[in-house]
């Protein structure tokens, strides 16, 4: 239930291509004989690329042994290799490769997969050998270091089914040919350097269930091109420098889309009421633009949405009645709401982790708030509210809690008795009335502010600067002036 991060990467789209490649491949599997000896080449020249793999990811790829029971090979008919799948963990820091893609890999001519995921050293340009591999239907090469433009012809790729070159360095604008791969059925251009405007062509892509250009530099109006795709579940759209209004076609999307996200661009106008039609989204990010005017009533037909990010516009009264079974993560924060109170679809939600309400006008003591769950919540923002009481009973009931951030409040409450659990990173608390002394506890924080309280004592041992305690009581020791004697 907890943290299913519908704000993730793409892998939950990606991995029936996966499974099903994996799953075919142990049905029909032949291992009797040795694997085709231009493979073999092909495959060694890419080890030959590689300058560095700590974590032995190629160690089993040898010469004179069978290419086939190599790591990350798979093989079908005639023992020719299909599939080459290597990821990298990205919670070992030395899972990874460092190197190029040797073009002599174009000998492997059967391969219909490339899965190159999370190696983070890859190198160089765009791999031009992918155009000599006429069976190729599968591109994974995620989060490393290819760079430059993408190939002007990229566009005769016309066989692939799914192109991902997500977490790259490439730049330049992406090539109108890019039009011509008709048979894509994802597209994942995001986390990259590319510039100019959105490639209007993409509408002749009309397979098309996931599209994301987040993250990169484009500019311009977002084309009304959005009639053309009838099954199109994510699009990611996210911190990048579009303006203008959100295109009425966005509408014909409403039947499927799950992920609507267009937070940090530059967008303008008013939230259209249409989107109250998209009966099965699962997020919604509008945050960082210039929306102005209400939230549109037809908010309260979401009845699916469990992450709803509309934080840093200009927003105005009344919000909404959502109808929402469970809400996992929400941010209204810094629009020109006036809440009073934390909403009660808020208050109910057993699966939420993450709440955001900072400057959203509520007044209210939090010794009265009781949510239906408070064992899953990650991040708590209340800042620059009116808030009294005291968090402690909230928070001491907490047992994954990130990050808790209630800055200028009326908060009053004894800093001695928060139970402060291990996974708690960032706390701020400041321009309060909290007094008590500061515990140990706070040297595992990453981010701490506790100033203009009315804290006392001596600082425990702490790398924090001056301003994290400055204009309490009488706190004392380092970054502060000595305790007296």
């Amino acid at each position: 239930m907890k943290k299913n991060n519908h704000l993730s990467p793409s892998l939950p789209w990606k991995t029936p291509f996966i499974i099903l490649s994996i799953l075919t491949v142990h049905s029909i599997k032949i291992t009797s004989a040795a694997c085709h000896v231009d493979d073999e080449k092909g495959l060694l020249a890419f080890k030959s690329g590689i300058t560095q793999d700590p974590s032995g990811m190629l160690s089993s790829w040898k010469s004179g042994t069978d290419c086939c029971n190599w790591a990350g090979i798979n093989c079908r008919e005639n023992n020719r290799v299909t599939t080459i799948s290597l990821y990298g963990q990205v919670d070992k820091p030395d899972s990874y490769l460092t190197g190029t893609i040797s073009s002599s890999l174009v000998k492997v001519q059967n391969l219909d997969g490339i899965y190159f995921v999370n190696l983070r050293n890859i190198s160089g340009p765009f791999p031009d050998l992918l155009f000599g591999l006429p069976k190729l239907l599968f591109v994974y090469i995620e989060n490393s270091k290819l760079s430059g433009p993408l190939p002007v012809n990229i566009g005769k790729l016309k066989q692939l089914g799914a192109l991902s070159l997500e977490g790259n360095r490439f730049t330049g604008s992406i090539p109108s040919s890019i039009s011509e791969l008709t048979q894509l059925t994802q597209l994942v251009l995001g986390k990259n350097e590319f510039s100019g405007h959105f490639p209007a062509g993409i509408k002749q892509i009309r397979n098309l269930s996931y599209l994301s250009l987040e993250q990169n530099k484009l500019m311009g109006t977002i084309p009304d091109i959005f009639k053309s795709f009838t099954d199109l579940r994510i699009l990611r759209l996210s911190h990048n420098e579009f303006s203008g209004k959100i295109p009425e076609s966005i509408l014909s999307l409403a039947p499927k889309l799950a992920y609507l996200e267009l937070g940090h661009n530059r967008l303008s106008g008013q939230i259209p009421s249409y989107l109250g039609k998209f009966k099965a989204l699962d997020t919604l990010d509008l945050s960082w633009n210039s929306f102005t005017g209400v939230v549109p009533k037809t908010f309260s037909n979401l009845t699916k949405i469990f992450n709803l990010d509309l934080s840093h516009n200009s927003l105005n009264d009344p919000f909404p009645q959502m109808n929402v079974k469970g809400i996992e993560s929400l941010d209204l924060s810094y629009n020109n709401f006036h809440l009073k109170e934390i909403p009660k679809w808020v208050t109910s939600s057993p699966i939420i982790y993450s709440l955001k309400l900072a400057k959203c006008g509520i007044k209210m003591n939090l010794d009265t708030w009781k949510p239906a769950e408070t064992y899953f919540y990650d991040y708590i923002d209340l800042s620059e509210n009116e808030i009294t009481g005291s968090p402690v009973d909230l928070l001491n009931r907490t047992d994954f809690l990130v990050e808790f951030k209630a800055a200028r409040n009326k908060l009053k409450f004894d800093l001695g008795k928060l139970r402060i659990v291990k996974t708690l990173k960032e706390l701020d608390i400041s321009r309060n009335l909290v007094y008590g002394k500061v515990p140990a506890a706070i040297t595992g924080f990453n981010k701490l502010n506790v100033s203009y309280n009315h804290l006392c004592g001596q600082l425990p041992k702490n790398k924090f600067p001056v301003s994290s305690f400055v204009g309490n009581d009488c706190l004392c020791g380092p970054p502060l002036s000595p305790c007296k004697l």
